[in-house]
């Protein structure tokens, strides 16, 4: 049974009603399944075996304070972009050793705070960046571990805002260009070369980008040993992509196309090969593969509101709560947390915010519902919190974690 589901006409997540919820914290909440968090990440590691490896959840995705505890008891690392996210994953419990920092844009302060800390490696993106770090390492008598981001020019098949690894993307170093810059890394004396890393995007439904990705990778491993440069990891980032349509097993009332994403089994079947006799450690940086499709955000129906052109359901959760529709034109499932079998009618789904981006589906099919009635719109796991804001002078909402028929509240609600 899939962690969201009907029993009779009643919406559950595992054990838990949602209207149950509902009625002990109010509305909008985010609410998530320790269940699939936990069959999610045990499906990398299953996929990766004996090979040595770290899984770096990213942080990006949620950053709920319990989901990362459960993550470190389950042996994961983090994937940070920042110094908040650093800290973050150290008061979740996840040693410094198993954490890789990540992103564009690092500050010097926060450069030096995580060689403070002791994490695993920089993931580096640029020469001046290279340099920076080198002189921050310098300064507190330390060397830092780098990763040395590369740009392999691939298009993942995917939204052009989370595609990273294409040449026209602000991300890394062109591969092409890269063994100069390996080669000054090594040189530098307030830096430990460790290994390469590369991350072309998200939401990949497709292992092809995948395997190109791996196939550069390793021939420029192969190409810096040429040049007596060893290195002992390689970092395939993340991307992953998961199912937006099938989080339930009752399929959507309007004709989607659904594509599969590949398995972290196939995935890494396909992959591993062209990395294994490297005899490098391999390091997978999922974040919406694990945290997606385990969890919903659940909002109460305010007012029905018919024009000449439209009929609109008018809910208390807004953009401000999940942006992903209006910023991404995301999908996401949306059913009545109480069915009631009625022929469905083609609708708006729309919050509360003073913009017309503010919408969660445009003319989508949907059971009638009334004032009071509540909605689970799905897939709300990833990218739901972590995007959230104070717009229009809205408190964050709860988040709730399930586990089996117990829940509790493992972020308050925003008091005004």
């Amino acid at each position: 049974m899939q962690v969201f589901h009907y029993e009779d006409s009643e919406f559950f997540v595992e054990g838990v009603s949602l209207a149950e919820i509902a009625e002990a914290v109010g509305t909008p909440f985010y609410v998530y399944s320790q269940r699939h968090l936990t069959d999610q990440l045990n499906a990398v590691e299953e996929a990766l075996g004996d090979r040595p490896h770290l899984t770096c959840f990213a942080l990006k995705a949620n950053n709920n304070p319990e989901v990362l505890r459960l993550f470190m008891q389950l042996g994961a690392g983090a994937d940070v972009v920042s110094r908040g996210e650093l800290g973050l994953a150290l008061n979740a419990g996840i040693p410094p050793e198993k954490i890789v920092f990540a992103g564009v844009g690092k500050r010097d302060d926060e450069m030096a705070f995580a060689l403070e800390k002791g994490i695993l490696a920089f993931n580096v993106e640029s020469e001046e960046e290279l340099e920076a770090l080198n002189s921050v390492a310098l300064e507190l008598g330390k060397q830092a571990p780098v990763n040395i981001r590369v740009n392999p020019n691939i298009d993942p098949q995917s939204h052009p805002y989370i595609s990273t690894g294409m040449a026209k993307n602000k991300f890394g170093i062109a591969i092409e260009k890269s063994l100069a810059v390996f080669k000054k890394a090594a040189v530098l004396p307030g830096i430990a070369l460790r290994g390469v890393h590369s991350h072309i995007g998200s939401q990949i439904l497709s292992v092809a980008p995948f395997m190109e990705s791996a196939r550069s990778l390793r021939q420029l491993v192969l190409d810096l040993r040429k040049e007596k440069i060893v290195l002992d990891q390689i970092d395939i980032g993340g991307g992953l992509g998961v199912d937006y349509l099938q989080v339930i097993d009752r399929p959507p009332l309007e004709p989607v196309e659904v594509k599969q994403p590949p398995t972290p089994a196939e995935l890494f079947g396909a992959i591993l090969p062209e990395l294994s006799d490297l005899n490098c450690r391999i390091i997978f940086e999922p974040g919406r593969f694990l945290t997606a499709n385990a969890g919903a955000l659940v909002t109460r129906v305010l007012f029905r509101k018919e024009t000449s052109l439209k009929k609109f359901v008018i809910v208390d959760a807004g953009m401000n709560d999940l942006i992903r529709p209006s910023l991404y034109q995301a999908y996401h499932r949306i059913v009545p947390v109480r069915r009631a079998n009625d022929t469905p009618e083609k609708v708006d789904v729309v919050g509360p915010i003073c913009e017309s981006g503010d919408f969660f589906a445009k003319d989508r099919l949907l059971e009638p519902v009334k004032r009071g009635d509540l909605l689970a719109i799905l897939s709300a796991g990833a990218y739901g919190y972590t995007l959230s804001s104070n717009y229009n002078g809205r408190p964050r909402v709860p988040e709730v974690l399930v586990n089996n028929t117990e829940f509790q509240v493992v972020r308050e609600r925003e008091e005004l």
